[in-house]
């Protein structure tokens, strides 16, 4: 064992990392181990870990592929998937084979060169769960380790396949499925333990990240972000720390009210200092007045573990420290965001340092030993707060932002989606340079009064979803549209500022890679997949994908020849949640979910683009009152706009609801949304949240909407013949 840990380092004096890819194998009888995983940085042919490495970088020194012929890449072989929803995997390859993760939790293996299937798993994920996943179906890729393949699944569940059939190994039930806690990420390994997170915070989940024996399944620790309600003197000692920056009383009072603090993305291990670091989510509810209400009724308290980095021990989930990047978050500020390791000089010192762009806009460099702030600077527009103080390294606020204290609206840049979501950054050691999947969309956040909890559906929030619907007024809403931006930003970590920035046209565009061919990958909503000069921006080669591309690439050599691959499905809590009507740009964006294989003189050829298929806009008359509607539009942001996106103006990934057959009758209607009978297409019954009263209403506002869109229609018809 000690002898393979120390190959890697002995190849690389002799011949460098291609070199030494070539004599890197995957182990005793094609086995991963741990020594293996330590050493993955010098495995450049595979890619056996979500980041390549524990770094989490994504970064190959792969340069077969540079920026002087980077213009000869085609596409050597393409698979289609059969998920039409969001595609967010990193694959993995292992010896000329690669696996990955598609929408609905499925599993499927292909020859690495030629796109042979191998072998497919499908967990059969219940259709309904879909209702507990705040952002599509999706799922961010697998672990690997001994012949072992390891993933979660939507409805929770940790299993493991056999890598080289498919078979299930085991599987293992990781939380309580009577409550909306969902998987989306990627496991990762250390040490034979498999780790894996959660998601469910704006449902009202309690928090936690979780360790699970490799061989059988078996729990080895639990650790919980938040503290549970009550008296807390029984809690670990970091939990009795935590309990003192919140409202004891409150806090899981209420199932709705679990606190959050999800781990359901970030990971990062250093294995020299033997530290495991997890980014922790939101609150539950977003809205701090009601989740941690001080004596007079507004949000007090930091809310310790939320929107934090921890640093913990992976062999027994021991606490070690944490640094919170928004304190008493109440925008949904998430540090579940990318978390990437490096080492590098700062003020002349060598410094082991912990990267991270959250959601709240700043861009973090905090040391990693201590998780003592380093700097942080805007990489974004943001007006939630002006800065960070350098002593304290908590945020200097703007008070009119702080909502859960004024209880008044306010419009805060960055928004709920963040100035960065869940797509993988990338580092270039090469230029020193992170590179940014950014973006510009603001959110108005409206206290919502008198906010009761709903322990059976909807999003537990405290906010009203619906008070930033958009008027029917095409102008304000095309006005909107062109503040929302969508960028590669090449941020210098060190002088805290961007060396570059190219724009997109919209946000949510895709996942990086940085390669040592000097070459950056990213898939784009324009439905794009690019490759940019590493250290000026440029645009050096472009394909036509035909779908919006979101999930990150990876790189991989079989047999010497260099290959990138990247994950094509336009999805996700974006495409869900946007106003599709302005944010069309020559068309709308459609989900064509594939994986997309290129090399150098690649001649393979995608399909036609298929034709959008869109229902015609003819809605029954809108009769009902202004009362009704009202209530039905109030009930449809809480219960429906998550989905099916604000203002019911619909997406391309889900139905659009003012051009269902249903809304002609009360009776079908009622037939979908209390009854179930769409239930396995992921459309569950909200018969215990919403009355039949309710129902109609929602219906109503729906219609009315569709009749306003209507109208317009219209209108621009008449001024094109004019």
């Amino acid at each position: 064992m000690a002898y393979r840990t120390l190959l890697p380092a002995a190849l690389l004096v002799l011949g460098g990392a291609t070199a030494c890819a070539d004599l890197f194998g995957s182990g005793e009888q094609g086995g991963i181990d741990g020594a293996m995983l330590l050493a993955a940085d010098a495995d450049s042919a595979n890619w056996i870990t979500h980041g390549r490495t524990y770094s989490e970088q994504r970064y190959s020194p792969l340069d077969k592929v540079n920026t002087d012929n980077v213009g000869q890449l085609g596409l050597a072989w393409y698979a289609d998937m059969d998920t039409a929803r969001g595609q967010e995997a990193t694959p993995l390859v292992i010896d000329g084979k690669l696996y990955l993760t598609t929408a609905w939790s499925k599993v499927k293996a292909f020859d690495a060169t030629t796109g042979a299937k191998l072998w497919e798993y499908d967990p059969k994920v219940p259709g309904e769960t879909a209702v507990k996943a705040c952002c599509d179906v999706v799922n961010r890729g697998l672990a690997a380790y001994g012949d072992k393949l390891f993933f979660g699944t939507l409805d929770g569940r940790l299993i493991a396949l056999d890598r080289e059939t498919g078979k299930v190994a085991w599987e293992k039930v990781t939380v309580d499925q009577s409550k909306s806690y969902t998987i989306t990420g990627a496991p990762r390994v250390i040490d034979g333990k498999i780790i894996i997170g959660n998601g469910g915070a704006e449902f009202g989940v309690r928090g936690f990240v979780a360790a699970y024996d490799a061989n059988d399944g078996e729990q080895l620790w639990k650790f919980y972000t938040v503290p549970e309600g009550g008296d807390a003197k029984d809690q670990p000692a970091y939990l009795q720390k935590a309990a003192q920056t919140w409202n004891m009383d409150v806090l899981g009072a209420n199932d709705a009210i679990g606190g959050g603090g999800t781990v359901w993305d970030s990971m990062a291990y250093d294995p020299a200092l033997d530290l495991l670091y997890i980014g922790v989510g939101n609150g539950s509810p977003w809205n701090r007045a009601y989740r941690s209400p001080g004596k007079d009724g507004t949000g007090e308290g930091d809310n310790l573990y939320l929107s934090s980095i921890v640093a913990i021990r992976p062999k027994t989930g021991e606490y070690v420290w944490h640094y919170q990047t928004t304190p008493g978050e109440t925008w949904d500020f998430t540090a579940t965001q990318h978390i990437m390791l490096a080492d590098m000089e700062i003020d002349g010192k060598p410094r082991k340092v912990l990267m991270q762009a959250p959601k709240n806009g700043f861009f973090y460099v905090i040391d990693r030993e201590t998780g003592k702030f380093i700097s942080a600077k805007p990489y974004v527009s943001v007006n939630w707060a002006s800065g960070i103080d350098p002593k304290t390294g908590r945020p200097i606020e703007n008070p009119e932002t702080r909502v859960d204290k004024t209880g008044k609206p306010a419009l805060v840049t960055p928004g709920a989606l963040g100035g960065h979501n869940w797509h993988p950054m990338a580092y270039s050691p090469q230029e020193n340079l992170v590179y940014i999947p950014a973006f510009e969309a603001g959110m108005m956040y409206a206290p919502e009064a008198n906010w009761k909890p709903d322990t059976a559906r909807g999003f537990n929030v405290g906010f009203n979803l619906g008070a930033g619907d958009l008027p029917p007024d095409n102008g304000f809403r095309k006005q909107v549209a062109g503040s929302l931006r969508g960028m590669l930003v090449a941020w210098d970590p060190v002088a805290q500022k961007a060396r570059w920035t190219v724009e997109h046209p919209g946000p949510w565009n895709g996942g990086l890679l940085a390669t040592g061919g000097g070459l950056v990958f990213q898939g784009t909503t324009g439905s794009e997949f690019n490759a940019y000069d590493a250290g000026t921006g440029k645009k050096l080669w472009s394909f036509a994908a035909q779908t919006g591309v979101v999930a990150p690439p990876i790189t991989y050599t079989v047999n010497g020849e260099q290959y990138v691959a990247v994950l094509a499905g336009w999805g996700g809590a974006y495409a869900l949640s946007v106003d599709g009507d302005i944010i069309n740009r020559k068309a709308p964006v459609r989900n064509v979910s594939r994986l997309l294989v290129f090399k150098l003189g690649g001649t393979a050829k995608l399909p036609p683009e298929p034709a959008l298929a869109e229902l015609p806009l003819d809605p029954p008359p809108s009769t009902a009152s202004a009362e009704l509607i009202a209530v039905g539009q109030a009930k449809y942001g809480r219960y429906c706009a998550v989905c099916h996106a604000p203002g019911a103006v619909g997406s391309t990934v889900l139905p659009d609801l003012r051009r269902a057959g249903s809304l002609e009758s009360a009776q079908a209607w009622n037939a979908v949304v209390e009854g179930g009978m769409l239930k396995d297409n992921g459309m569950a019954s909200f018969a215990g949240s919403l009355s039949k009263q309710e129902i109609e209403a929602i219906r109503a506002y729906v219609i009315h909407r569709a009749n306003e869109e209507k109208a317009l229609e219209s209108t621009r018809k008449i001024a094109q013949r004019d």
